[in-house]
């Protein structure tokens, strides 16, 4: 009885859409165009956190364990899905770039090349880290987009779905319920599909963006680790 009460439901709702005007049509199109973008990258973004989570993991695992920068760089290749390798990268080409001028001057009385500016190496791993970042939040504020838009959408199509059925009501000049209702009920629909499409934007935009929050703070962390290494093993 469910199973038939439901599929009832459904071919009731997909008639309503079919007889629907030709502006109803439209506005649920451009819902489910909302909505087939927004699971798209609701899912391209959740398996690119969940690489980013497991690859970052791994390399904050070879970073602590190397004891020199080369050991970390031959491994970047296979971890790149990681913001802390385009952050490492930044920082290492910085450094060697800095120790190859220390040497290239030829400083007396130093035993080893030393780092020329520290104030550069930190510009070089904050722009690299700016770089990761945006990559991380690309194509999430779309997921706002339609959070906040189609719900609106959906009341349009609502408003003007009992206009159509007020005027259909005034020509007919009956308010039975078995000809008013099905009106309504179209009008109805664009507001469910609007509902549709904005809640899980909502509720994935929230979740996306703490993610970037996270990962933002991580890579800040390891900025400093690697400023704090730097300083140690490089200091004049």
């Amino acid at each position: 009885m469910e199973a038939e009460s439901s599929g009832a439901f459904g071919s009731g709702i997909i008639n309503l859409i079919a007889q629907s005007s030709l502006l109803s049509q439209a506005v649920l199109a451009t819902l489910l165009i909302f909505s087939v973008a927004s699971w798209g990258i609701i899912v391209f973004k959740l398996l690119q956190f969940r690489r980013v989570e497991s690859q970052t993991g791994a390399f904050v695992e070879v970073f602590r364990k190397s004891r020199k920068f080369s050991e970390v760089q031959s491994v970047c290749k296979s971890l790149a899905a990681s913001p802390l390798t385009g952050v490492f990268q930044a920082g290492y080409v910085e450094l060697n770039t800095q120790l190859r001028q220390s040497e290239g001057t030829g400083m007396e009385g130093s035993q080893q090349p030393s780092l020329r500016s520290f104030e550069a190496l930190d510009r070089a791993l904050l722009r690299a880290s700016n770089v990761e970042v945006t990559k991380l939040e690309r194509h999430v504020p779309i997921l706002a987009t339609t959070a906040s838009i189609t719900p609106f959408i959906g009341l349009f199509g609502t408003v003007w779905g009992i206009i159509i059925a007020f005027q259909g009501i005034a020509e007919t000049g009956s308010t039975n319920l078995a000809a008013v209702a099905p009106g309504i009920a179209d009008a109805l629909i664009a507001t469910l599909a609007g509902l549709f499409a904005a809640i899980p934007a909502v509720y994935f935009y929230n979740h996306l963006t703490n993610k970037v929050k996270l990962t933002a703070s991580a890579i800040d962390d390891f900025s400093l680790e690697f400023l704090n290494i730097a300083e140690r093993h490089f200091s004049p």
